[in-house]
């Protein structure tokens, strides 16, 4: 067909492309239809949109398949696209995949403009992942006059990531993202076009000549050694240790967490589940160090034999997330230790406070205390919230709290030296300060004093110490009671989870120097083990039905705590309690509830076992819970903290286009309608 006049729209068309017996034009390398007549339907993805898109009358003339071995050939010239500067390789080639024939070309084309403007559309998610990866296809590497395509795999992990993002604001996958057309395999040659995202953080630095592989550096670590450190230590300690990303940051940094536990990667029944957060405020560091140096720890003396924390992480599942915010650690980095302003990087990338930026769940709490047998606990996040700006790293934090069922957590904090804990917003919006205890209130004390009581300078006695005007009320403080704000992590966790969080301020030097981080070591050391062994005081076990099976998301009620938890999908449970004496009932929907009484000794230091098993309903109708359809875990199958399909979605004045379209009205008629779903 090469040289034949094709149909309206179509110029010249080259080999390899042959016409096939159906009537179809084929590329046979790629065995899918290509449109050489406008009258032959074009079918599944291929077909949908791509004629107007990367087949349309400017990008036909070049002729040939998309992918042929031919286009690979090409002379390489320096690539000068802004959108596309920060990729591995300074080399790319025109006409490029799609194709387009220069420099100027892709700059003006939808495709070019979409990966500009795609972190702010879907907020940070896959940020730097899907530009990166498209500009591995608007920009294709050339190296020795030939160009090289991007991986496959890399490609088909990444949109089985991302397509959820693409989902959320009824958005179409990118055409050009299609990994079966631009995208090759490691025996063609392919590179990682992703490889910048671990660039340098896979090089292993040697501790210093001397010093034993148990050996803390009390340093301040920039990103790159900090995962390189967490790598480390989970390699040391393989056994019962390792490291995972929660998600990224609005850069596209991984929010690494270590894990500690006798079968890491896993939920093992019985085992409660630990978090500790640091550097939620990015200019707040020392909570970011103090974790790098507890994982450290945890690992050395585990393997030394220390019986105390064997036994720790032999019933406990530690997570340890050192930095929520590394973008804005990144700023606050850049100014030093001693120079950093008050709130110079405290936000995210976004400008985002990630302490303010959670739902406001305490608010409804207060209107659903007033109303008698209302349901307060495990609150469903309103419609409302996702219509706001919510960063990528507080959907990250509440992805992982739905993904593992935590009990325990701390958020650890600098310019104070305290500890505060829930309610952080007042029962009274218009009072500053009002004590606003939660329903767990003692338990709460326990859990804030177990931390302040052993460290020392909590406990020094000078009102002139930094922190000395908490002396009077032991180091700790209901947070409300200190200062209200709405959209706090440690409210969230307790009104939309079974976790309680507590929030540690480990003084009143955001960024302390140096020299100061193995005195500040030395302080926090004892009080974070004191607090993780904190999660086994109360009672656990598991709730069956007759015959064997776990009831999973079953309420457990505490008589006189306006506060139930649920099971883990696994059945079992673990209940923080003071000590004293408990009622205690197990109950879910069609079956009848059992009422157990337990007395919590002072001094019990590991969970008293209480298993319930339900009988099922005899007669009547299945009756559910009061409250049961509220909370969205009392019963309901969907996940109430997954961001709902379309939740962002605004309405436009002509309600037939998503509220992103308004991005793209000023190209005309190349719009790019192939990112519309219908």
């Amino acid at each position: 067909m090469a040289g034949e006049e094709a149909s309206p729209g179509i110029r010249h068309l080259a080999l390899p492309c042959t016409l096939s017996n159906l009537g179809q034009t084929l590329c046979p390398h790629l065995h899918r239809p290509f449109p050489g007549d406008p009258g032959l339907k074009l079918v599944g993805d291929w077909g949908r949109d791509v004629f107007g898109a990367s087949w349309g009358p400017q990008s036909q003339s070049h002729g040939g398949c998309p992918g042929s071995a031919a286009a690979d050939s090409a002379t390489c010239v320096d690539l000068q696209l802004q959108t596309c500067s920060d990729v591995t390789y300074n080399r790319t080639a025109f006409p490029t995949l799609l194709p387009h024939r220069s420099r100027e070309a892709v700059e003006s084309s939808s495709e070019y403009i979409l990966l500009s403007v795609l972190h702010h559309l879907l907020e940070g998610q896959c940020n730097p992942d899907l530009r990166l990866l498209g500009c591995a296809v608007l920009a294709p590497r050339c190296e020795g006059g030939r160009v090289r395509r991007p991986c496959r795999h890399v490609c088909g992990a990444l949109r089985e990531a991302c397509q959820p993002a693409f989902d959320a604001i009824d958005m179409a996958w990118p055409y050009f993202l299609d990994c079966g057309r631009y995208f090759s395999g490691p025996e063609e040659g392919c590179y990682d076009p992703l490889e910048k995202l671990r660039g340098g953080l896979d090089i292993e630095e040697a501790l210093p000549s001397g010093h034993p592989p148990t050996f803390i550096q009390f340093t301040h670590h920039s990103y790159a050694q900090m995962v390189r450190v967490l790598r480390r230590t989970a390699a040391r300690c393989a056994h019962i240790s390792k490291t995972y990303s929660i998600g990224r940051s609005f850069d596209g940094r991984d929010l690494l967490v270590i894990e500690f536990s006798s079968r890491p990667g896993q939920h093992e029944l019985m085992e409660p589940e630990v978090k500790l957060i640091g550097n939620i405020h990015g200019n707040e560091v020392a909570g970011r160090e103090m974790l790098i140096y507890l994982a450290q720890y945890l690992c050395s003396e585990y393997l030394l034999g220390s019986p105390r924390i064997q036994r720790l992480l032999n019933t406990t599942r530690v997570h340890l997330l050192p930095s929520m915010n590394p973008d804005g650690y990144e700023v606050a980095a850049a100014e030093g230790a001693g120079y950093n302003g008050w709130t110079s990087g405290r936000q995210n990338a976004q400008n985002l406070d990630l302490n303010r930026n959670f739902p406001d769940l305490t608010s409804e709490y207060y209107r659903l205390a007033s109303v008698r047998g209302a349901r307060s606990d495990h609150i469903a996040i309103p419609q409302h919230y996702w219509w706001g700006k919510v960063a990528p790293e507080t959907k990250a934090i509440m992805k992982w709290m739905r993904t593992i069922p935590f009990v325990l957590s701390a958020s650890l904090h600098g310019g104070d030296l305290v500890v505060s804990y829930p309610f952080d917003f007042s029962k009274h919006p218009q009072e500053e300060k009002m004590f606003s205890p939660t329903p767990d209130e003692k338990m709460f004390k326990l859990l804030a004093r177990a931390y302040a009581d052993v460290h020392p300078m909590m406990m020094d006695r000078s009102e002139n110490r930094c922190g000395g005007n908490f002396l009077k009320r032991g180091s700790i403080i209901n947070g409300a009671d200190w200062y209200s704000f709405t959209g706090g992590m440690s409210d969230f966790n307790y009104l939309h989870s079974n976790c309680f969080e507590i929030t540690v301020e480990l003084g009143c030097m955001k960024f302390p120097p140096e020299e100061a981080l193995y005195t500040i070591w030395q302080h926090n050391k004892e009080p974070l083990l004191n607090f993780m062994e904190m999660v086994h005081r109360g009672i656990k076990g598991m709730v069956m039905d007759k015959f064997g099976k776990p009831v999973k998301n079953a309420r457990i009620l505490v008589k006189g705590i306006r506060h139930d938890i649920t099971t883990a999908p696994d059945g079992d449970y673990w209940r923080l309690l003071p000590p004293g004496a408990h009622i205690v009932i197990a109950q879910a929907p069609g079956y009848s509830k059992v009422i157990k009484k337990v007395i919590i000794p002072a001094r019990m230091k590991r969970a008293g076992r209480v298993d319930f098993i339900l009988q099922p309903l005899r007669t009547g109708p299945q009756k559910f819970l009061p409250g049961s359809r509220r909370g969205g875990l009392g019963g309901e199958p969907q996940e109430p903290d997954e961001e709902p399909l379309g939740a962002r979605r605004q309405p436009t004045t002509g309600g037939s286009k998503p509220w992103w379209w308004s991005y793209f009205t000023s190209l005309g008629q190349h719009q790019p309608r192939w990112l519309l779903k219908y």
